[in-house]
């Protein structure tokens, strides 16, 4: 999939426009070229010999994200709750189009979608913003949704980009398993266990005290071994995400996260998690949301404080078990940030040290530049071809193709 790739409108275009929300207003979602260009985020300078390598490997392939939203948002970032209350995200399509990815896991917004209620999560949004984004993926043919492994390397084959949808928590089923059992009706081959806050699976990184995997938990992991699901610890407490990957029959993902030795906060894992996630054969894609994977010596967010985690990992497991996972979306990400803090009310906790606040992460700041980045970081500091195709998507492909095998655990 070449960057220089410039097929026709309609090729990137969804059924849909922002001006179906609502008539009286006017939410300024970004035209398609703001997701290219919405802020001067230079790439990682290049010789001309290495940017040809990075090309050379980008086509090479397979390029794969383990975590992104790849949707736009209004440029009016405090318009972001009313735009998302019509349940209309629009997919970033020609910023897709110039990533050099492959293959995504696109987490929707589920959690964030407060279509109807100010908490998220709820079973019904988690099905209204499924279903519109389903419509709006069958009228375009660029992007094709995942539904079994081999639908990943078909897309490549046809020149389109394999989307595999996820959700980042597993509380919209509540108690009923079977619910489990219907997203994956609905094409959803990702879950995670928790968000942040605990459920009735088990307990998330944001509570005080980690009770572990629940009994319904371990009957869901079954279920999602069964089925063939990949299971996500991303934002698990580290009990609960010990108790679930000893659980699984497959692989489990941390999609997103870093190296809590690295930067002491609850967002990153500690190494006796990251090496349990190898062990059971998963991947831990580095996260790059605004603010996160910094380190003590540099509290400055950038691709050389993001790189720092995927270094320490590989250094700690192996490199066949380091990944990418940028959680990154077409947009503000810190305005949105910002403004889900004041509609919930509740600061972010208090880092370990101060930090240095940015607007965004420079080289990291949305799905069509994040990959390609992280690839020419990896060529300029001297990673063989062998090492950087299986970070940047040969590990995660191992790891799907095992977690997607149906009747696993049955």
């Amino acid at each position: 999939m070449s960057p220089d790739r410039s097929p026709g409108a309609s090729r990137y275009r969804g059924y849909r426009s922002y001006q179906y929300l609502d008539p009286h207003r006017d939410y300024r979602v970004f035209e398609l070229a703001a997701e290219l260009d919405r802020v001067p985020s230079p790439a990682v300078p290049t010789s001309e010999e290495e940017e040809a390598r990075v090309q050379r490997l980008l086509a090479q392939g397979p390029i794969i994200s383990l975590h992104d939203h790849p949707v736009v948002v209004p440029e009016r970032i405090e318009e972001l709750l009313d735009y998302r209350r019509h349940g209309r995200d629009w997919t970033g399509y020609l910023g897709l189009s110039r990533s050099g990815l492959h293959a995504v896991i696109d987490n929707l917004a589920d959690g964030e979608g407060l279509i109807t209620s100010r908490n998220g999560w709820k079973w019904d949004e988690t099905l209204a913003d499924l279903g519109m984004r389903l419509c709006d993926l069958e009228h375009q043919d660029y992007v094709r949704v995942v539904r079994r492994f081999e639908d990943i390397g078909a897309a490549r084959a046809e020149g389109q980009l394999a989307l595999i949808l996820g959700i980042e928590s597993a509380t919209p089923i509540e108690n009923e398993l079977d619910r489990l059992d219907i997203l994956f009706g609905f094409g959803i081959r990702s879950v995670g266990v928790t968000y942040s806050e605990a459920n009735l699976l088990g307990s998330g990184l944001a509570e005080a005290r980690d009770a572990g995997l629940t009994a319904f938990g371990r009957r869901a992991v079954r279920r999602m071994n069964q089925l063939g699901m990949l299971i996500d610890c991303a934002h698990a407490g580290d009990r609960t995400t010990l108790e679930t990957i000893e659980a699984s029959s497959a692989p489990v993902a941390i999609s997103h996260a870093g190296a809590r030795a690295v930067w002491p906060t609850s967002r990153m894992k500690p190494d006796e998690v990251i090496r349990a996630c190898a062990e059971s054969g998963g991947v831990i894609g580095i996260e790059a949301a605004p603010h996160t994977t910094l380190t003590r010596g540099d509290t400055r967010h950038s691709i050389d404080t993001y790189m720092a985690h995927f270094e320490y990992c590989a250094e700690l497991v192996g490199i066949e078990h380091v990944g990418f996972g940028p959680d990154t979306l077409f947009g503000d990400h810190v305005g949105m940030h910002r403004v889900m803090a004041d509609w919930f009310g509740e600061p972010p906790a208090a880092p370990p040290q101060p930090i240095e606040r940015v607007e965004w992460v420079q080289g990291l700041e949305s799905p069509a530049e994040a990959l390609t980045n992280i690839v020419r970081w990896l060529v300029v500091h001297g990673y063989r071809d062998q090492e950087i195709l299986m970070a940047a998507g040969g590990n995660a492909l191992r790891m799907l193709d095992a977690a997607w095998r149906p009747g696993v655990g049955s």
